[in-house]
């Protein structure tokens, strides 16, 4: 009877910390978190829409990486720059957009003193991971 409320207290343990870990795990970074709001088939096969919020706390950066479609950013609050491959670095603020190409490389930092945010729609290929950052 111990084993059996032992391994119950254990599972129930489990249990907890993997119902607090975020689906998009893989996306949080120290500083960074990833939000995302919806998922949904597109009328062209083989391709779905992904929109997620992504918040950027003070002095934090995300290395360059690729999604397998396109991109367009939306700045909800502060200041982001964001830098595509080998393009001149772009700075943008609340209520300004960015497009960026499927499966270039880009790279976006926060160097304010303040949070920033932005709302991502990925236009991208279904199966394929959402991200892959450079090697």
């Amino acid at each position: 009877m111990k084993t059996n409320i032992n391994f119950s207290i254990y599972t129930i343990a489990i249990l907890t910390f993997m119902a607090l870990i975020p689906n998009n795990a893989s996306a949080q970074q120290n500083g960074i978190t990833r939000t995302d709001l919806q998922r949904h088939d597109l009328s062209i096969a083989g391709h779905e829409t992904v929109q997620s919020k992504i918040d950027f706390d003070a002095h934090t950066a995300f290395g360059m990486h690729a999604h397998p479609g396109e991109e367009v950013i939306y700045v909800l609050e502060g200041t982001l720059e964001y830098q595509i491959e080998d393009e001149k670095p772009v700075t943008l603020k609340a209520g300004e957009v960015l497009f960026i190409p499927a499966g270039k490389f880009h790279s976006a930092k926060n160097s304010s003193n303040a949070k920033a945010s932005e709302l991502a729609t990925y236009i991208v290929e279904k199966g394929k991971p959402i991200l892959v950052l450079k090697k």
